[in-house]
């Protein structure tokens, strides 16, 4: 790919070595070819892989670029989950765990992770079913999987004892925010998507029950 891909990698992600970025385009190729024979992505969206899935998710890491302790919820084929696993392994002692219960795509993940190395660990279990597996993550991640309100119930066991969200939303996520405060209370930062002129990064905080009114 162009250096102008590299540059855009750096922009949605910041600094990030050549070997990095080498190591994503041959995933993006490894990518197209399991999707070839599993759904992973939708198919409208394949004509841009490394924009609409790369850089998309890669934008993750500029927002958190201390954390060390993360996890995915609802990996599928890789996104944000993988892409973050890439750029982890810049990041001295950290770690990413691919909570995915669908055993086709947890096998992509467990091949991605095995032929490239990655600091990541493939939990094949439905998400209510991880949380002993998966101890006190800093950052939880989720993209494309549910509406906010479901998504902050099942990060729930996470978030109220500290660790922050960082939820991928389209258009409509005000709507979400404010369904979601009908059983939440939490502190919310809206990052714009670098990649979606729609879109944001949700970052949620503080997350506790709702005071009833």
């Amino acid at each position: 790919m162009s250096a102008a891909s590299w540059e855009s990698l750096q922009e949605a992600a910041g600094p990030v070595s050549r070997e990095t970025f080498e190591r994503l385009v041959a995933f993006e190729q490894l990518f197209l070819k399991w999707n070839r024979s599993i759904n992973l992505a939708a198919p409208s969206t394949l004509d841009d892989v490394w924009r609409r899935h790369i850089l998309d998710s890669a934008q993750i890491a500029r927002i958190e670029p201390e954390a060390r302790r993360w996890v995915d919820l609802g990996s599928g084929g890789g996104f944000p989950g993988l892409v973050l696993g890439f750029l982890l392994a810049e990041r001295d002692g950290a770690s990413i765990d691919l909570v995915e219960s669908n055993r086709k795509k947890a096998s992509f993940l467990q091949a991605v992770v095995g032929q490239f190395g990655l600091p990541a660990r493939v939990v094949a279990r439905r998400i209510d079913d991880s949380y002993p597996l998966v101890a006190a993550p800093e950052i939880v991640t989720a993209r494309a999987l549910a509406a906010l309100p479901a998504l902050l119930d099942l990060a729930a066991p996470w978030l109220t004892k500290g660790a922050r969200a960082l939820f991928h939303k389209g258009r409509d996520y005000r709507a979400e925010v404010e369904e979601s405060t009908h059983r939440w209370a939490f502190d919310l930062v809206e990052h714009p998507s670098l990649t979606d002129p729609h879109g944001v990064i949700l970052e949620v905080t503080h997350l506790r029950p709702a005071t009833p009114q």
